[in-house]
């Protein structure tokens, strides 16, 4: 199995587990925040998303699917138009609602095929490519996508923990 197929096999993960927490949740779910330091699903599947779209087109040279196909203007958001999430209060938290989770799984699926498609398109040797000279050491593009998958399984894995305990409340 070579690289790639591994990291697609990884993102195709992240795909699953957005749509396994999403399905069937209503606005009051998505935006449910058992205190005000806690994230909601909505944001946390936003987030994993933004951060997904953000790394993958800067380390590719692509455009954001969040700019180039209109999701910025979807989601309406009171938000910087690049805004990923990071570093974000619970005001800010707060300020990222959606009307109902296809809106959330729409922009994961732009993302996600997106992704697939640069993923397709990797060498072996493209994975030693430095994207970030900001680090020691610099950020090599297999790094890259190793802290991102890493990164958007935790967010899914929280979003799914907080789903759960969701669900256990209203039983």
């Amino acid at each position: 199995m070579h690289a790639k197929d591994i990291l697609i096999d990884g993102f195709s993960r992240i795909q699953d587990e957005v749509h396994a927490v999403v399905e069937g949740l209503g606005p009051d779910d998505l935006h449910a925040r058992p205190a005000t330091d806690v994230n909601s699903v909505a944001w946390l599947v936003w987030h994993l998303t933004r951060v997904q779209d953000d790394h993958i087109a800067d380390a590719f040279g692509l455009d954001q699917v969040w700019l180039t196909q209109d999701w910025e203007k979807r989601f309406g958001l009171d938000l910087p138009r690049h805004d990923t999430g990071y570093g974000h209060t619970p005001a800010k938290v707060a300020k990222v609602r959606v009307p109902d989770g296809g809106l959330l799984t729409g922009y994961y699926d732009a993302v996600h095929t997106q992704s697939l498609t640069a993923l397709r398109g990797l060498a072996a040797a493209d994975l030693e490519r430095v994207v970030d000279v900001r680090w020691d050491p610099p950020v090599t593009l297999g790094v890259r996508l190793v802290s991102v998958l890493s990164d958007d399984l935790q967010h899914a894995g929280q979003a799914a923990y907080l789903r759960g305990l969701l669900q256990s409340a209203d039983a």
